[in-house]
């Protein structure tokens, strides 16, 4: 079979996967787990045809495949499968999957479907490109965008879950177990009839013991893939440094790219150091990660996008 065709029926493999698997996981959630096995099945059958589908790539072009944007994808819509099987199996939770599949799903869907043929095309590699460095530095950093964009979700999973509340989960940034503090704070008083000065106060609805549970599985997961993330990125940016050294002459030059990278960098920063303050367990970080979820996307597609600086795709442009 020749490559292209055998490429070509990987993507779409892996799009139709991770529909079915996405599927699975909501359904899952909706009847009590259930189906949870049929979910890590088929994020473990989604995350062997990506890999099968970057060693065809590897076969044709003779180089590791992180040299364009649709390569790119698909190893984060791979780094994103396999983060995801390593904290469903420290976890157990349903939640995980239904977060996580949505994501790489829609990476796999843009990836395959979305992008012009000749920007999924193999190309041989300009000379900038032609170093050891493109496995380690882009590698690295493919894979701390996974682990933190994971990190991130199960963040917002955890907003959801409390329904906004300030639940305080003390204890859960060394991954032990957490004293857990629900704050119940009254709302505005409501009045009831037309001209009526009779009112009525009610409390937000207390969390179950359930929901406490699970939020705290998910609060110290998040925390968990995040402190994986972090280092990852961090070994990324100075390996990116030496690589511009080499290539450029210049270990930082405040591309758009080199910039985000650092606001990225400096947000996750704050998430760590939020997670061993005293008073800022639980939802505050859960906001800031929630905040680097988007600033993670900005730095992979956005700045790329924009045709701008030395990492540009110059796809609107």
């Amino acid at each position: 079979m020749n490559l292209l065709i055998l490429e070509n029926c990987l993507d779409n493999t892996a799009f139709a996967l991770l529909l079915v698997t996405t599927l699975v996981y909501w359904v899952n959630l909706a009847f009590a787990g259930r189906f949870a096995a049929w979910g890590t099945l088929g994020m473990g059958l989604t995350n062997g045809t990506i890999a099968a589908l970057l060693i065809a790539r590897w076969a044709e072009g003779g180089y590791f495949p992180l040299s364009n944007l649709y390569e790119s994808l698909f190893f984060l819509a791979w780094g994103l499968t396999a983060v995801h099987l390593v904290a469903e199996r420290l976890s157990g939770s349903a939640w995980v999957g239904g977060v996580t599949a949505p994501v790489a799903l829609g990476v796999t869907a843009f990836a395959a479907l979305s992008l012009p043929p000749e920007m999924q095309q193999s190309a041989p590699l300009v000379p900038a490109l032609k170093s050891n460095w493109l496995m380690m530095h882009v590698s690295v950093m493919m894979l701390s965008y996974a682990a933190l964009l994971v990190g991130s979700l199960l963040a917002m999973a955890f907003l959801v879950v409390t329904r906004g509340q300030a639940v305080h989960l003390r204890g859960s940034s060394v991954g032990t177990g957490a004293y857990r503090v629900q704050r119940v704070e009254p709302r505005e008083p409501l009045a009831v009839g037309d001209g009526n000065t009779a009112v009525l106060t009610r409390n937000e609805v207390a969390l179950t013991p359930e929901r406490l549970t699970l939020a705290e599985t998910l609060d110290n997961l998040s925390y968990r893939m995040i402190g994986l993330g972090f280092p990852l990125l961090t070994v990324g940016i100075i390996s990116g440094g030496v690589w511009a050294n080499e290539a450029w002459g210049s270990y930082w030059s405040w591309d758009p790219k080199e910039t985000w990278a650092l606001i990225t960098w400096l947000v996750f920063a704050a998430y760590l150091h939020a997670r061993i303050t005293r008073d800022w367990q639980g939802r505050r970080p859960a906001i800031l990660a929630t905040v680097g979820f988007g600033v993670v996307w900005v730095c992979y597609l956005g700045v790329n996008f924009l045709g701008k600086g030395l990492h540009s795709y110059g796809w609107f442009l």
